[in-house]
């Protein structure tokens, strides 16, 4: 969705009592004027309910010329979090929301933000997402919304939510892919050190989180060779003779520090080069599947469909992304 020249205005909303981060992911990501890019960008519009300066956490405080009215004008909304999710939401942000959606904005959460997508009636029979902490909360209250309190980002349609605030900025970098491709939000993610992309069926939450002792640079550098010889065969005993360690052991561990096995973590890999070469490259449908280490094309598409809901080839008629022209 645009306006003008660039990919659209973006709003997000602020409130009394916020914390700067999930706002401020949306102010990186589409308020930040990339000098090294030329090429239009988003305007960004920080909105509040009320012309009051706004606390945030810490003792700051925040004024802006933009109130509900600008908010919901916007091509793409965001709401990074409610104050309190078990409290009330106001009449006026329902109603802005509302208004956004009947023009048919764009419409974003990050975390307990969905809460004000809940109230405002717009997830009713949709798959959404939040924080793990508050999807039982969320399910409770509104029961019409389909909660999925796994992934790190649900797309249903043109609505948009996210988990913690983290998994918001990966969302932010798939609406810049979805509206500017691969290229651009792959800048975007190194200028800002950052995994360019997360796919949002990833598990947002790891029981067991790795430890930190000597055997974890270990099993890092091997997941570091792996992602560099994504084109060639890999077995378990080979990333366990890089880490030094036994089968057996390696499995263990990998499991505890990243939620999946092995094979299911090279998949992902595979499949997200995968997607970057089919945006960024012309290269031949076989010629990708070769070049991720899928052994055959027909493989390649299985896994491929299962993980991003299309075929290759569908996939890089939507997304082929222009080159990025530079200063």
């Amino acid at each position: 969705m645009t306006s003008g020249s660039g990919p659209g205005t973006v709003s997000v909303l602020a409130y009394d009592g916020m914390t700067a981060f999930e706002a401020g992911i949306v102010i990186e990501v589409f308020g930040l004027h990339w000098s090294d890019l030329d090429l239009p960008w988003y305007d960004l519009r920080v909105c509040a309910e009320g012309d009051a300066p706004l606390r945030v956490l810490g003792g700051a405080t925040l004024s802006t010329p933009y109130g509900l009215a600008d908010f919901a004008a916007a091509d793409t909304v965001v709401v990074p979090s409610v104050k309190d999710p078990s409290g009330p939401v106001s009449d006026d942000l329902i109603a802005a929301l509302q208004s956004a959606h009947a023009r048919g904005a764009r419409l974003v959460s990050i975390c307990s933000g969905a809460f004000a997508l809940a109230a405002a009636g717009l997830l009713d029979g949709r798959r959404a997402t939040t924080h793990w902490r508050y999807a039982d909360q969320l399910q409770c209250r509104y029961p019409d919304v389909l909660v999925d309190p796994d992934p790190l980002y649900v797309e249903d349609d043109n609505v948009l939510t996210s988990a913690g605030c983290a998994a918001g900025l990966d969302l932010a970098l798939h609406i810049v892919r979805s509206d500017l491709g691969a290229s651009v939000a792959n800048a975007v993610a190194r200028r800002m050190v950052v995994s360019p992309h997360r796919p949002g069926g990833q598990s947002q939450y790891i029981e067991a989180p790795m430890a930190v002792d000597p055997e974890d640079e270990r099993l890092a550098a091997s997941l570091a060779w792996a992602q560099e010889h994504l084109d060639q065969p890999i077995r378990l005993g080979d990333l366990a003779a890089r880490a030094a360690m036994s089968s057996r052991t390696y499995q263990r561990k990998f499991s505890a520090a990243t939620g999946t096995s092995p094979a299911q973590w090279l998949i992902e890999r595979r499949v997200q080069r995968a997607v970057e070469l089919l945006e960024t490259t012309d290269l031949p449908i076989e010629y990708v599947g070769a070049a991720t280490g899928f052994a055959t094309p027909a493989t390649m598409r299985h896994h491929f469909t299962a993980r991003v809901g299309t075929s290759p080839s569908a996939y890089r008629r939507t997304f082929k992304a222009e080159p990025i022209r530079r200063r």
